[in-house]
């Protein structure tokens, strides 16, 4: 199996973005760790949060600047809110191959439902982790949620 950045860059071609996997020596696990490393804004950062909804595999692309509203997920996503949970680090692994930290976007294996937080559409360009926790790439906002196919919905929330 290749290494992680490596499978982001074979995802990122496979899914017609065109974009380098850049490596920082300081590391990009969290969004604000990431933001700094590029010096751009914290909602910027693309963060990939791994979801069972009753069961089934659910990413979620939030701002790094935001949460993801569980309930108004939940109801988007047709489950209860006792429904949907945050897979633990193990479970993210074994159903992305990817560490927490480094879980792209794109190129996850198998059947999975995708949403993107509309917060996002604030900005023209976004980063997010490439399949290490030293690892991103940056492309167009619309063109990373048109290349996953993910659903723009608002279920972000402000943090804090």
């Amino acid at each position: 199996m290749s290494e992680g950045p490596e499978r982001v860059a074979e995802a990122l071609q496979a899914c017609g973005i065109e974009a380098p996997v850049e490596r920082f020596a300081d590391g990009t696990a969290t969004a604000q760790d990431a933001a700094n490393a590029l010096g751009c804004e914290l909602g910027q950062i693309v963060k990939t949060l791994i979801l069972l909804a009753d069961g089934r595999p659910t990413a979620v692309l939030v701002a790094g600047d935001r949460q993801a509203d569980t309930a108004a997920l939940a109801r988007l996503l047709g489950v209860s809110r006792k429904r949907l949970k945050m897979a633990s680090p193990e479970k993210v692994f074994e159903l992305t191959g990817f560490r927490v930290g480094g879980v792209p976007p794109v190129g996850l294996p198998g059947e999975w439902d995708l949403i993107a937080d509309d917060s996002l559409s604030r900005f023209s360009r976004v980063w997010a982790a490439a399949g290490a926790s030293d690892a991103l790439f940056g492309t167009g906002t619309d063109e990373l949620v048109a290349a996953t196919g993910a659903q723009w919905a608002a279920i972000g929330k402000t943090r804090g």
